[in-house]
């Protein structure tokens, strides 16, 4: 059984406001409380009661809720990655680091300093976080790479592209990316940050 994952974005002001030890259960009862599954579809939920406004959650397009997709999807970046040229490589390096899971650290060529460790800010199980100044970071740097990825197209097809596993072509790549962009764009819109809990 492959692992899953609950991707939120959170009112960050809200969980630090709370008491240390109620934090993490803030987050459990957002992920998969009584507001958690109203549906199966991809895109957003969000919850229906007055006092939940502090959260929403999102399903990546065809995933169902695995981590897979994101394991496949660093895999391919890697491969994908030598075939960018430096700046676009560094760009993208940035803006996924928090989607793939364990960040950069199968990257070599990435100095160790410029990535440092990263610790839930919450004692609570996560897959990937981001604060709020992380999210505008991100942000920025989708508008800068976005305009750039069908430069990538052709190498991914020649030497990327595979059969097994999730994201198989460069549509469902940058289809992948393009969620991460959406839950980036929607913390980044109300000064949230985003948090992945291990299902």
């Amino acid at each position: 059984m492959g692992v899953s994952i609950e991707v939120l974005i959170v009112d960050w002001a809200h969980i630090e406001a709370a008491p240390p030890d109620e934090r993490a259960d803030l987050l459990e009862e957002a992920a998969f409380g009584q507001d958690a599954w109203p549906n199966a579809d991809e895109g957003w939920t969000w919850p229906t009661r007055p006092a939940a406004d502090w959260y929403a959650s999102y399903e990546f397009s065809r995933t169902l809720g695995s981590y897979k997709p994101h394991l496949w999807a660093g895999e391919r970046w890697e491969r994908l990655r030598d075939f960018a040229n430096p700046q676009l490589r560094g760009m993208l390096d940035r803006f996924t680091s928090v989607l793939f899971w364990h960040g950069l650290e199968y990257m070599e060529d990435i100095d160790a300093e410029q990535v440092p460790e990263r610790s839930s800010p919450w004692p609570v199980n996560t897959l990937m976080w981001s604060s709020p100044i992380e999210a505008a970071e991100l942000k920025l740097l989708w508008e800068c790479v976005s305009p750039q990825l069908e430069v990538l197209r052709e190498p991914f097809d020649r030497h990327v592209a595979r059969p097994e596993g999730w994201i198989n072509d460069f549509d469902s790549f940058v289809t992948f990316l393009e969620g991460w962009n959406e839950v980036v764009t929607a913390a980044h819109a109300r000064g949230w940050g985003i948090v992945g809990l291990r299902c």
